[in-house]
């Protein structure tokens, strides 16, 4: 596909972002807080993450803080106490394939200082898609390699992709 093929099948971004998650972290993680942004783009969507409170360098020393970050299909940031955010379910994955193929694996969240600031492009799924489902921060690295998920560790945020109002 030409550049220029690619380019008219994206078109700005909306003014406003059609959907967004609000992330909050669990009972370990509290301070964990940001939102997620989908503006639908023509056949793509942009991805804006803004993520503050996670943990520095301090927590994990000699460790880059590099977080999992992940669309999940479900559609409740509940849980237990083993796992805050288990009703956020799985990766969502509604091709079936491997890890890191899965329509909700996204690029990781680098932080700094405990903030975070992503945007990204992908085809990978439509705002309407994604609407009810959750996005979760993980607490460690996605591998890129292990199955099902990537050995990311523990959800440390979590958020429902909510339609705004215009």
């Amino acid at each position: 596909m030409s550049e220029d093929a690619f380019l008219n099948g994206i078109s700005q971004p909306t003014k406003r972002p059609i959907a967004q998650a609000i992330l909050k972290g669990s009972p370990q993680f509290p301070e964990v807080n940001g939102t997620v942004q989908f503006f639908q783009m023509g056949q793509a969507v942009l991805v804006m993450a803004e993520v503050f409170g996670l943990p520095d360098g301090k927590v994990r020393p000699c460790q880059q803080p590099v977080f999992a970050f992940h669309i999940h299909e479900g559609g409740s940031c509940s849980g237990n106490r083993m796992d805050y955010f288990a009703n956020a379910k799985n990766h969502y994955n509604p091709g079936g394939c491997m890890h890191p193929f899965h329509a909700g694996d996204m690029p990781p969240l680098f932080g700094v200082q405990g903030y975070a600031f992503m945007q990204f492009l992908t085809d990978r799924f439509t705002v309407r898609e994604v609407l009810g489902k959750t996005v979760i921060v993980h607490e460690g690295v996605d591998d890129f390699t292990t199955q099902p998920s990537g050995n990311a560790g523990a959800k440390i945020a979590c958020g429902v992709i909510e339609r705004l109002r215009n």
